[in-house]
């Protein structure tokens, strides 16, 4: 019988082929994850969010507000005791829109009407307390700002002043 004494065959290392493996996974791993974290980086810098060294971006300034000032207005008030009462008031209308004086401007007759006849339907006691003053400005506000026709653009008007306040 022949004994052959071959050399059992070279073998490779097993770990070899692990390794390699292991190193791609490793590879692709780190891209997938190089590619993400780029994605997310654009994706908030482009909503403002992501860039954490930008200023926070400050708000545009205010417009200095332009004063309107109304002619005075007298007007008979109601009165339950028999006596005769009535309202002298002068108004400034305080406006931030450039455009609102001019519309303001084109339409004060009717305005001047809507405001009267708001001011005539008043009594004394409801004009007495700063609250009632306030509720009066801001119901003359509304009146102002409403339009004069449909479809007209609405002027608006930031604050109703008072600049003089006589009831008697």
């Amino acid at each position: 019988m022949a004994s052959t004494t071959a050399n059992p065959p070279a073998d490779r290392p097993a770990s070899s082929g692990k390794l390699k493996r292991i190193a791609l996974i490793a590879v692709v791993a780190l891209v997938a994850a190089g590619v993400a974290a780029g994605g997310m980086y654009f994706f908030l810098a482009k909503e403002g969010l992501g860039h954490a060294s930008a200023a926070p971006a400050e708000p545009p300034p205010l417009s200095a507000p332009v004063f309107l000032a109304l002619d005075p207005l007298t007007v008979n008030l109601q009165s339950d005791d028999g006596i005769q009462h009535y309202l002298r008031v002068v108004l400034s209308l305080k406006l931030t829109d450039p455009n609102a004086q001019a519309r303001l401007t084109a339409r004060m007759p009717e305005i001047r009407s809507r405001i009267l006849l708001a001011l005539s339907n008043k009594r004394p006691d409801d004009l007495a307390t700063p609250d009632g003053k306030r509720a009066l400005a801001g119901e003359l506000k509304h009146l102002i700002e409403e339009p004069t026709q449909p479809g007209n653009q609405h002027a608006r008007v930031d604050d109703v002043l008072f600049t003089d306040f006589v009831v008697q």
